[in-house]
């Protein structure tokens, strides 16, 4: 490592302070801050810090991300594979995933670093290490089926809008990742809705179709798959967005690590059951319902993007809520909204993106009104113990 120390230090010489190409050094300084620990040091006030920055961060929850973005990996392929062929070989099927989902990966790596890098540079400041994580993400939430160029347009979009023009990371309102999706899912719906975006070339070759599970039910038909097959993630969907059991691994991890939030995920699940419930109940009171309002509850946290959602999503620390009693009320809300989009607005059965990006908008109140009640709590415990110390006195 020091011999890679000693190098990038040369390299870095011109790009120094009062140097030719010192406007670029936000660029070199972002890949010395990539390989190792920043050495500068705080010069003024006492400042406290941790072994945990922004960027172990990030990475932790690229981590997090990888199992699901393996197993992601092998389902595109074998969702294809399995309706052209009898068998399906676990590698034949992880092969033709990976050269389908790498592109997208890549795509959304170089568009949205080279914004990063280029606002970075006309701005003065460094580059953050945010886009790790939103680099991943955007391609993991996208159907395997959206052309790469729509792809780096959405990118284009959210780094730009729904990030820069915030000042960049740590000051967007909007989950980046689940902003390129809303402006894809506005701007190409047919590339983002109905039967033919969720597999791997269905709309190329004849009998390959790929309808979700919340599609299905929506249309009004029966759904094949058990819930088991939708724990595990054997089903058509978002490129990432369909094992259940790998999101509660990477849940776990997060919550290990104390990067993700265990209030929100785990008050996120409570709300969608409660809003299951209610629907599984109507017909008992004696209201009829559909297939969406009939579909089990525990389904709803399987099906769709509910479980993804929640564990990398709904905890993203830039756009939820910061208060603990905040973080449940967000993530009640965030699940209790996602099934309730999805039952009444059949033109759209998966809710989560919506629910989350409302929330968001909605967390800065949330935490505001928490806040405040915490303040007159206070004062009322203030005041009442200066008129029990005049009572004492008198």
């Amino acid at each position: 490592m020091e011999w890679i120390r000693q190098k990038l230090d040369k390299f870095k010489e011109p790009f120094a302070k009062g140097k030719k190409l010192e406007k670029y050094s936000p660029a070199i300084n972002a890949l010395d801050t990539f390989l190792f620990t920043p050495n500068h040091t705080t010069r003024k006030g006492a400042h406290v810090r941790d072994a945990v920055d922004l960027k172990r961060v990030m990475i932790t929850v690229v981590i997090a991300l990888l199992p699901v973005l393996l197993f992601s990996m092998w389902n595109v392929g074998y969702q294809y594979l399995k309706q052209i062929q009898p068998e399906v070989d676990f590698w034949d099927a992880f092969g033709h995933g990976a050269l389908e989902i790498l592109p997208m990966i890549v795509v959304s790596y170089a568009v949205g670093l080279g914004i990063e890098f280029a606002f970075a540079i006309f701005r003065g400041h460094e580059v953050n290490e945010g886009y790790l994580v939103t680099g991943l993400l955007i391609p993991m939430i996208m159907p395997v089926g959206l052309p790469l160029w729509m792809l780096a347009i959405s990118v284009v979009f959210a780094v730009i809008i729904g990030k820069e023009a915030f000042g960049g990371t740590g000051m967007n309102i909007l989950n980046p990742a689940l902003t390129a999706r809303a402006f894809a899912f506005f701007a190409y719906p047919t590339y983002m809705s109905g039967n033919q975006v969720w597999v791997m070339n269905a709309s190329q070759v004849d009998g390959v179709s790929g309808e979700t599970i919340l599609g299905t039910l929506a249309a009004g038909q029966p759904v094949e798959y058990t819930t088991m097959d939708m724990f595990w993630g054997m089903i058509p969907g978002s490129v990432s967005e369909t094992s259940a059991a790998l999101c509660l691994l990477g849940a776990l991890f997060l919550i290990f690590t104390k990067v993700g939030s265990w209030r929100i995920m785990l008050s996120a699940v409570v709300g969608a059951s409660v809003m299951g419930l209610i629907f599984n109940a109507l017909p008992a009171m004696g209201v009829e319902g559909n297939s969406l309002t009939n579909f089990p509850w525990y389904n709803h946290l399987l099906a769709g993007g509910l479980a993804f959602g929640i564990v990398y999503m709904a905890t993203d620390p830039v756009s939820a809520a910061q208060t603990y009693k905040g973080k449940w009320v967000y993530g009640f809300l965030i699940g209790f909204l996602s099934v309730m989009i999805r039952v009444f607005n059949p033109a759209y059965p998966e809710g989560v993106m919506l629910a989350i990006l409302l929330m968001n908008v909605f967390a800065p109140t949330i935490d505001h009104y928490v806040i405040q009640g915490n303040i007159k709590r206070r004062v009322k415990r203030k005041a009442a113990g200066i008129n029990k110390q005049v009572e004492t006195v008198v």
